[in-house]
């Protein structure tokens, strides 16, 4: 029996005195959709950083495709797409190279121009291809840092609030992106505040409240 793309065991988070996780178990299997609900300050950032291997947790392990996150981490992180909140970029590098730069670091760089003009042309951001991220809107920096998650190999992409400066084109246009990955077999996990996410997508919604997910 294969092992499920990613595998949360006890996970829990101390800032100072505060526990923003609290014991927090849960599984998702290849092909599946799991949106993170909740309030502000309930823990979805958090727990999104310490799926991605970006914040140590006090406690608990994740498993990527069966890979423990924070012993195996190199062989984890192979299998990993994440998109935080706030996309960081090269101040120095323009769209393309942030593109060429990802894809080589992942050793996807055969045939990436291809599937980079391809998402530049459906994120509408061809003309932005020379453009340096200072000049790039909030929105136009969105869907660079969701084409650069996307043109890596991947089995589990997570998504901290993906359609929150996106317009109703490039929201539709993610949405088509998620279901025809799903249908693929990738494991989707996205912390989000747009509801209406679920409706189009499917798949399982659980709430996050004070460190805690409830499964249902």
């Amino acid at each position: 029996m294969s092992s499920p793309a990613l595998e949360v065991q006890n996970l829990s988070y101390m800032y100072g005195s505060y526990k923003a996780l609290q014991e927090t178990s849960f599984t998702v299997n290849n092909g599946d959709i799991v949106m993170i609900s909740g309030p502000n300050g309930a823990g979805k950032t958090t727990l999104m950083l310490c799926l991605s291997g970006l914040l140590l947790p006090t406690s608990g392990k994740v498993l990527v495709d069966g890979y423990d996150l924070y012993q195996r981490e190199r062989s984890a992180k192979r299998g990993l797409s994440f998109l935080p909140d706030f996309p960081h970029f090269y101040q120095e590098l323009t769209t393309w190279e942030h593109i060429r730069f990802v894809a080589l670091a992942h050793n996807a760089e055969q045939g990436f121009e291809k599937r980079a003009d391809i998402l530049l042309s459906e994120f509408d951001l061809s003309e932005a291809r020379d453009m340096y991220p200072h000049a790039l809107s909030r929105g136009m920096r969105l869907k660079l840092g969701i084409i650069l998650c996307l043109i890596r190999p991947f089995s589990v992409l997570l998504m901290d609030e993906p359609t929150s400066a996106l317009d109703p084109v490039g929201t539709a246009v993610l949405c088509e992106k998620l279901s025809d990955l799903s249908a693929d077999g990738a494991a989707i996990i996205i912390s989000t505040h747009d509801l209406s996410l679920a409706s189009v997508l499917g798949g399982r919604t659980v709430r996050m409240q004070r460190g805690h997910i409830d499964l249902g």
